[in-house]
C-alpha cells in the first residue's frame, strides 16, 4: 500500500485539522495510508515575545516547507492565514478546503458581551488586526498580548485575575468543540476577519501532480476563489500576516465579493473597501488598490516604520 505522509504543527488545533484532511482523503483513497507527521515551528517555539514583534515570514510554516521540499513529506496542513501570500515558486497550494466559520469570537469570564465590558476591561489577543479593530469600536478597552495554543490561551485566561475575556477565531473554537465558552460571535462589522480565516489549506511541492491529484475531491472552488482574492489583495498591499489587514471575500451566482480594511496602530483610523469582480486575483488587487487611493499605502508604511523600532529595540 502507497503511504502519503502529511506535515502538521504539534498543537491539538493542528493535528485536528490534519487529522480532518486525513479522513477525508481515506475517503476518497482506499489503497493509500495517510500518516501524520508532526512538527514545532519557530512560532510555536517562541512564546515570549508578541507575533508581530517576531516577524512573520514562514512563522508557522518554514519547517513544514522545508520538509516537502526536501522530501520528508508529501503535504502539509495549515490554517490559511499562518501561509504567506507569496510562495517559493517550487511550492503552490493543492487544496483549499470548504471555509468553516469566518468570524472571530469572544470568550469571556462573565458572560458579558464585548459592548457591554465596564470601561477599561483587559481584553487578551496576539493579533493587531483584533486589538486595532477592537480599538475602534471601543477606545476605552486596553489589550495584553497572548501567546500559545488554543489550551494554554483558555487556561492564562483562567488564571488571570485581570483578563476580561479573549478572542479567538471561531472556525479553531468549534474544531476544538468549545461552543459553550462562547460569549459572543463578533460581527464582521467590529472586526473583520483575517485573510483565509476559517480555511484549512494544504500545500505540497509544485512539481507533484500526483498529490495534486489525490487532494481533488478536498479543494472546494468557492473557498478557493475567495480566498486567491482575499490573498490577492493583502498580496498588493504587501502587509504581511501579521498586519493590521483585515479580508472577507465570498462567491455568490458566480460573482466575487471582497471587503477589505486596514486599521492604524492606535485604533483611530480605519481605510474601508470593497470590490466585485469575476477574476480572483484581479478582484484583490484592485481592491488594494481602491484602499491605496484612500490612503492604506502610507498608513501601512508608518506600521511598517513603527513596527522595525520595536523590532530593532528587541534586539539592541
Amino acid at each position: 500500500m502507497k503511504t502519503i505522509r502529511i506535515g502538521t504543527r504539534e498543537s491539538k488545533l493542528a493535528v485536528w485539522q490534519a487529522e480532518w484532511v486525513k479522513k477525508h482523503l481515506s475517503l476518497h483513497h482506499h489503497d493509500i495510508d495517510f500518516v501524520l507527521v508532526p512538527m514545532k515551528t519557530k512560532g510555536d517555539r517562541i512564546l515570549d515575545t508578541p507575533l508581530p514583534e517576531i516577524g512573520d515570514k514562514g512563522l508557522f510554516t518554514q519547517e513544514l516547507e522545508k520538509s516537502l521540499l526536501s522530501g520528508e513529506i508529501d503535504m502539509a496542513v495549515h490554517s490559511l492565514k499562518d501561509l504567506p501570500t507569496k510562495l517559493s515558486g517550487d511550492l503552490k497550494i493543492g487544496a483549499f478546503c470548504e471555509r468553516q466559520d469566518h468570524r472571530d469570537v469572544f470568550l469571556g469570564k462573565d458572560g458579558a458581551p464585548l459592548a457591554e465590558l465596564p470601561e477599561g476591561s483587559l481584553i487578551g489577543t496576539s493579533s493587531l488586526r483584533r486589538k486595532t479593530q477592537l480599538q475602534y469600536f471601543r477606545r476605552d478597552l486596553t489589550f495584553t498580548d497572548l501567546r500559545g495554543n488554543l489550551d494554554t490561551r483558555w487556561r492564562k485566561l483562567q488564571e488571570s485575575a485581570a483578563m476580561a475575556g479573549i478572542v479567538l477565531a471561531a472556525a479553531g473554537v468549534h474544531r476544538l468543540g468549545w461552543e459553550d465558552r462562547i460569549t459572543e460571535y463578533i460581527s464582521e462589522n467590529i472586526i473583520l476577519p483575517a485573510v483565509g480565516q476559517g480555511v484549512i489549506a494544504v500545500e505540497i511541492a509544485a512539481s507533484r501532480a500526483d498529490i495534486t491529484q489525490i487532494l481533488e475531491p478536498l479543494n472546494h472552488r468557492d473557498t478557493e476563489y475567495a480566498a486567491r482574492a482575499e490573498r490577492a489583495f493583502l498580496k498588493q498591499l504587501e502587509g504581511g500576516c501579521q498586519a493590521p489587514i483585515g479580508a472577507l471575500a465570498a462567491v455568490q451566482d458566480g460573482k466575487l465579493t471582497l471587503r477589505g480594511n486596514v486599521t492604524s496602530l492606535d485604533g483611530t483610523i480605519i481605510l474601508e473597501t470593497s470590490q466585485e469582480g469575476m477574476d480572483p486575483e484581479t478582484t484583490g488587487i484592485e481592491a488594494a488598490e481602491k484602499l491605496k487611493s484612500l490612503g492604506a499605502k502610507e498608513l501601512l508604511a508608518d506600521i511598517r516604520r513603527q513596527m522595525g523600532r520595536k523590532q530593532e529595540g528587541l534586539h539592541e
